[in-house]
């Protein structure tokens, strides 16, 4: 049974011109990319045009890539920069601040008799306080849990020392626990 190759031998592959290498990179990230820049923009168009560039970056960069890190930390760390950039174009950093009444638009009242607490409202909850983390935080947290890297590779994405991962974790997860912990 053969192994299956790995993100950095199927994306030297597509600079070599192999489309199908591509392919399954795209379709093995797709998601994890997507999700990740929707938590940031909170923007389903914002979030869209951010990844088709993200994956034109990546497109225009095959011939030039070279591994030496996981190809996941070299996309997360071209989506971290591209968020940046949309910040920076913005004129300020971190993420938008939306007032309560565009939330409650969008969230279903948990206030109504017949919206128990399920698996969904902790889900809306979690997010809901994952939306107030400070960005920096925000990012490590998604980083960490939703595409399970390492503190040195967040570091590696985020361009920051190793210590100040960890400990942005361990400020964000705090502020997570407390917040959740009071719902």
């Amino acid at each position: 049974m053969d192994a299956e190759p790995t993100d950095e031998a199927l994306m030297m592959a597509y600079g070599r011109g192999d489309v199908g290498a591509f392919e399954t990179l795209y379709g093995k990230h797709r998601g994890g990319l997507f999700r990740y820049l929707l938590r940031h923009l909170r923007q389903q168009a914002l979030a869209e045009e951010c990844f088709q560039d993200v994956w034109s970056r990546v497109i225009a960069a095959r011939e030039r890539y070279r591994p030496e890190a996981r190809f996941t930390t070299w996309l997360y760390q071209i989506a971290s920069n591209r968020l940046t950039d949309h910040w920076r174009m913005l004129g300020r950093q971190g993420g938008f601040v939306e007032d309560g009444a565009e939330r409650a638009e969008r969230e279903p009242d948990p206030s109504t008799p017949d919206h128990a607490l399920s698996e969904f409202e902790q889900r809306r909850q979690l997010r809901i306080a994952l939306e107030e983390l400070p960005p920096e935080q925000r990012e490590a947290v998604l980083l960490r849990l939703e595409q399970e890297l390492g503190l040195e590779e967040i570091a590696q994405i985020t361009g920051v020392g190793r210590e100040t991962v960890k400990s942005r974790l361990r400020y964000a997860m705090d502020k997570l626990r407390t917040r959740l912990g009071s719902t």
